[in-house]
């Protein structure tokens, strides 16, 4: 380390010159790229030491669990450290074993603390990408979205979102005349891949307390960047969970944190291990918006490394914008590996002492051809370099040493809780409750009013019975009672007039009333 740069790796006899980072053009953002077993995940780790030292904090995710040895000291015993003292004697290092400052995050908990979002940060072009919706499915979506804002219904975490689609299956009619056509069956389907997302364990990656950013981006008590490694070799069972989460955090600290040009040293350091996936089947307003993220992020003083097997993998717009690159060996087995091959070397800066193209395919592992921004931003011709040795353990730390680390944070009393806060589903539930209260209240007023007419009508029956026997009869004398059709105007307002009042008092009034209509005192 030279305070302005991060050393890279050397040269011996045959290689070039000792290549530096220069952390000016850190945000610059970057490239790690080569086959399976030829070092890339090495070449990650000492990037990661180098912005560590200079007090840059970094992120990156452990998709091998190999990356947790950044917190120990590597070995000066055994085969590999005298590997690397061979290796540090070619290249002019001064080798010394350290351990660095590393924060563990895992989304389900188990290896870290848990790392969150809420539903509304992520918001439905993530959504949409990671439950792998239709356009119709997505624009259904984007409706319930629109409806949490308007009637203050707060998207937490998953069990928000599925009560939020349940009511507007239940009220399809009314939201599909104001927004336009919301169909049953597309909310079904969303509802069925949240199921599959619940499945895979994503409920835990959506909830509170959700991630803070500046939590992110601390130092330690020497001023050594924090290294937040997030635990992601059970994630990659979900890869689809993996590109968007990790794209949704790259669009949180784009969103959230302010211009400041070009600084001297980056702010943070994002490292995206196993890019491919991002990009695989993405469809163009993803793709644009990683574009947007990558173009405009560094002003914010963010640099973004992409880690994959192959240049090819990132798409053209954004692979422009990676000024600093570090290429290992690519294979060239078939006819498709051959012309990605000669894509990838065309990339590069020529450099006249060698054919880039044959360096990419003959560099052993733990070398590389490396291109890096020198002074006004310009990318270096291609050097063939020997990558140094990492000044930590390789290979991961054991589960007490994790625990440890984890325990020594600080963060477990913010994190390690979820919290259920009041939001859609608890208001949505608090909805339902009170019109099945009120419903409930209707039908036993109902049914009161129902007793009380059936009263009113007994005691109404009563009466004319009463009236019949005490003789009561026709001027013809021929002892009959009147018939229901030739009832007076009279009986047929008591009748009425006791079945609207419906209690025991209205009927004591009722009786008397009768009384007077029917000459009885």
């Amino acid at each position: 380390m030279m305070g302005e740069t991060i050393f890279v790796g050397g040269g011996g006899e045959g290689y070039g010159v000792p290549q530096n980072l220069l952390l000016k053009y850190g945000n610059r953002h970057g490239l790690i790229a080569g086959a399976t077993g030829t070092g890339k995940t090495v070449t990650l780790q000492i990037l990661a030491e180098g912005f560590s030292a200079e007090g840059v904090p970094v992120f990156l995710a452990d998709v091998k669990g190999d990356l947790s040895g950044l917190g120990a000291a590597g070995s000066a015993a055994g085969k590999l450290h005298d590997a690397f003292t061979k290796r540090a004697a070619t290249i002019g290092l001064d080798l010394q074993y350290r351990a660095f400052p590393v924060t563990f995050w895992d989304m389900f908990g188990t290896q870290g603390h848990p790392i969150r979002a809420t539903v509304a940060e992520m918001g439905p072009l993530l959504l949409s990408r990671l439950l792998e919706l239709t356009e119709p499915q997505e624009g259904v979506l984007n409706v319930a979205f629109r409806l949490s804002d308007e009637e203050q219904l707060p998207l937490l975490d998953l069990k928000d979102l599925q009560a939020l689609l349940t009511f507007i299956a239940e009220h399809a009619d009314e939201i599909s005349a104001r927004y336009g056509l919301v169909s049953t069956t597309s909310v079904g389907a969303i509802q069925r891949r949240l199921l599959v997302l619940e499945n895979q364990g994503a409920a835990r990656m959506f909830g509170e307390p959700a991630l803070q950013l500046a939590d992110l981006m601390r130092t330690d008590a020497s001023g050594a960047g924090m290294i937040n490694i997030l635990a992601a070799d059970k994630l990659m069972n979900s890869p689809r969970l993996y590109a968007t989460f990790l794209l949704w955090l790259l669009s949180e600290l784009f969103e959230e944190l302010p211009e400041v040009g070009d600084p001297e040293k980056p702010k943070l350091v994002f490292f995206f291990d196993e890019a491919h996936l991002l990009f695989t089947d993405a469809p163009k307003a993803l793709i644009s918006k990683v574009e947007q993220v990558a173009r405009l992020i560094r002003s914010k003083g963010v640099g973004v490394y992409f880690i994959t097997q192959n240049p090819a993998d990132v798409p053209d717009v954004i692979l422009g914008q990676l000024g600093n690159r570090v290429q290992h060996a690519l294979r060239a087995f078939t006819a498709k590996d051959q012309k990605d091959l000669r894509m990838a070397a065309e990339t590069y800066r020529a450099n006249p002492r060698f054919a880039t193209e044959d360096a990419i395919r003959d560099v052993g592992t733990g070398e590389a051809v490396t291109s890096f921004l020198e002074a006004k931003g310009i990318p270096s011709v291609v050097e063939r370099t020997l990558v140094r040795p990492p000044s930590s353990q390789i290979g991961p730390i054991d589960a007490g040493q994790r625990a440890q680390l984890v325990a020594a944070s600080g963060l477990g009393a913010k994190y390690d809780t979820a919290i259920d806060r009041d939001s859609a589903y608890e208001r949505l539930r608090a909805r339902a409750d009170a019109a099945a209260r009120q419903a409930a209240a209707e039908e036993e007023q109902a049914a009161r009013q129902k007793d009380a007419d059936q009263q009113a009508d007994r005691e109404f029956r009563n009466a004319r019975r009463y009236d019949s026997g005490a003789g009561g009869t026709r001027s013809g004398g021929t002892g009959k009672t009147r018939s229901s059709r030739s009832d007076s105007v009279g009986e047929v307002f008591a009748k009425s007039f006791a079945r609207q009042l419906g209690s025991r008092s209205g009927q004591a009034i009722i009786r008397g009333v009768l009384g007077t209509i029917f000459g009885k005192r």
